[in-house]
């Protein structure tokens, strides 16, 4: 199994293969201390099948749940008969659902649920056979710990199909295991010039420099991860990984809109605190967030978007909304009219004299419509989504 599945957590972990015994019927008879021994000893092998016996024993423990749905689906990668894979993904699919129902959170049990499907299926690389085939060839050489075959394999596939973005990503993560982090980052290069909108290549190159002890670069290439990928969970990984090396704890600003803007019987209804209005500090503009959005749906929207039947919250309403109330903060805040700025509206304008309103927005705030619009932003406005995560939310988390 690939770190792409894993995470950042750990590559010499990640193609980890477990040969698992038969269940024991002695195990179920352990005492507490021995299970808590035995435990111990499994999480530290990792591969050995005591971990199978610590399910029978204790059902309901989670984390030897995780780790035996881990350890099922590194053993899928190599099974070579296509039913006998299927079978043993699917298992280690419910294994893992089953740690999840019963409370685990963790992001490598979420990582590892979003990497097999449902129904255990192959996911293919190609749909050329000859590709698909040089890539599992590739795929088999790398499980064994035959990494020159695995990629002279790889190579095999890029030279039938240089779109192919799995085979300059995994020949890299050859030589990551190599040891050598120079030639793993030319090509991850390569990757992410075939595709820079996925963010595998980012995250892994980012390891390979960490590796290498280059920490600002290796930070700038995470934050390349999750601006090619910001609604994937594991593009967050490696920046996460990196701050708490760093002992940095990332945050985005702080800015909750005071006014509620619902939706009831066709009308718009806008609802702000007395409070609120009576301010002083910046926070009465927030009705002025309420007054923009209400006009969206009466024919603003249709108007910026005629191609959509439906409305929906879009970045241009949501930036429309925020840039109001920033506006006209930052008009009474530079003519003195307001001194003591309410903090959250600080933020609010400094993000929209830096021209990083709508990042914030992508990053921070975005719904199921707000993301629709995320592609066609980055397209064009990459530097400033790169801005928002090194000038906001790490200066801000030190």
């Amino acid at each position: 199994m690939r770190k792409g599945i894993l995470g950042s957590s750990s590559r010499a972990g990640a193609i980890v293969i477990v040969m698992l015994a038969m269940l024991s019927v002695a195990a179920q008879g352990q005492t507490p201390e021995n299970y808590r021994l035995e435990r111990q000893r499994a999480f530290q092998l990792f591969e050995d099948h005591k971990l199978e016996n610590l399910a029978v024993a204790q059902p309901d423990d989670i984390v030897v749940l995780e780790r035996l749905g881990f350890a099922l689906a590194a053993k899928a990668k190599g099974i070579a008969e296509a039913a006998e894979r299927k079978e043993t993904l699917i298992r280690a699919r419910g294994i893992l659902l089953r740690s999840k129902q019963l409370g685990n959170d963790s992001n490598l049990l979420r990582v590892l649920l979003d990497g097999i499907s449902e129904d255990g299926s192959d996911r293919d690389f190609s749909s050329r056979k000859e590709v698909d085939e040089a890539m599992r060839a590739g795929e088999a050489a790398f499980t064994r710990g035959d990494f020159d075959n695995a990629i002279a394999a790889y190579k095999r596939a890029l030279l039938l199909d240089p779109s192919i973005y799995a085979a300059p990503l995994f020949i890299g993560d050859v030589y990551y295991k190599k040891g050598d982090a120079v030639k793993a980052g030319e090509w991850f290069a390569q990757a992410i010039a075939i595709d820079p909108n996925r963010e595998t290549a980012h995250r892994y190159w980012g390891d390979a420099l960490m590796r290498a002890g280059k920490v600002d670069e290796a930070r700038l290439k995470f934050v390349e991860a999750i601006v090619a990928e910001p609604y994937n969970r594991t593009a967050y990984v490696g920046l996460s990984q990196w701050a708490a090396r760093q002992r940095i704890k990332l945050a985005h600003p702080n800015i909750q809109a005071v006014a509620a803007v619902r939706t009831q019987g066709g009308e718009r209804n806008i609802t702000i605190s007395a409070d609120a209005l009576a301010a002083k500090d910046g926070t009465q503009y927030w009705m002025l967030y309420g007054l923009a959005r209400a006009t969206w749906p009466a024919g603003r929207f249709a108007k910026q978007f005629p191609g959509e039947r439906a409305y929906r919250h879009s970045l241009d309403e949501e930036a429309d909304a925020l840039s109001m109330v920033a506006e006209a903060a930052a008009k009474d805040i530079k003519s003195g009219k307001i001194n003591a700025v309410h903090p959250q509206i600080v933020a609010l304008v400094k993000l929209y004299e830096g021209g990083l309103l709508e990042a914030y927005i992508l990053f921070a705030r975005a719904d199921a419509g707000i993301a629709q619009d995320y592609e066609a932003y980055r397209a064009k406005n990459r530097d400033s989504l790169r801005r928002y995560w090194t000038e906001v939310v790490l200066p801000a988390a030190q």
